[in-house]
């Protein structure tokens, strides 16, 4: 019986006792949510950058475009300045026709810079009154429908479908 192990002292242990997790200590656990909340205070320090950086960029762009907005309009209008140039350095050596002709050409030029640009000519005239794109001057007691527009004095211009300048107009009386 001496191959048998004496199994009389030995104590028996426990299931549980041999799985036990050992718990960190207190300072453990201060040092992991010390870290933990360092991570998360390095995370909000570089989104509140990224969102400044985005603010100010936008903010770059908005000026930009408020600054360039009428880059493409003033280039279109070069060549209208460019002919009116040349009707005046023709000077004294041109007929009243050839002026006319040349300003009548300018017009055009300027027209097709207005249609390209979005700009329409309001002249009303004969259309009812709308004080949303006329402006009336007087009322005159004239033929036609009462509260229509009996002649236009300056016409209205708008931008993109709005108003820049209301048509200045006489209105026909009401009876």
């Amino acid at each position: 019986m001496s191959d048998q192990i004496n199994t009389e002292n030995i104590e028996p242990t426990e299931p549980e006792a041999q799985n036990v997790d050992v718990m960190p200590s207190l300072e453990e656990q201060l040092r992991l949510a010390e870290l933990n909340a360092q991570e998360h205070h390095d995370a909000w320090l570089r989104a509140k950058a990224d969102a400044e950086n985005a603010r100010r960029r936008a903010l770059d762009e908005i000026d930009k475009a408020r600054k360039f907005a009428l880059d493409k309009f003033a280039t279109d209008l070069l060549p209208v300045k460019d002919s009116l140039e040349a009707a005046l350095a023709t000077g004294d050596n041109a007929s009243i026709e050839s002026l006319k002709s040349g300003v009548d050409l300018t017009l055009k030029q300027l027209s097709s810079v207005f249609d390209k640009n979005n700009i329409k000519e309001i002249n009303p005239l004969g259309d009812k009154f709308d004080p949303n794109y006329h402006q009336a001057i007087a009322t005159v007691e004239a033929a036609g429908e009462p509260n229509s527009v009996a002649s236009v004095l300056q016409k209205g211009y708008a931008l993109n479908d709005r108003v820049v300048r209301p048509a200045l107009v006489t209105v026909v009386k009401a009876n």
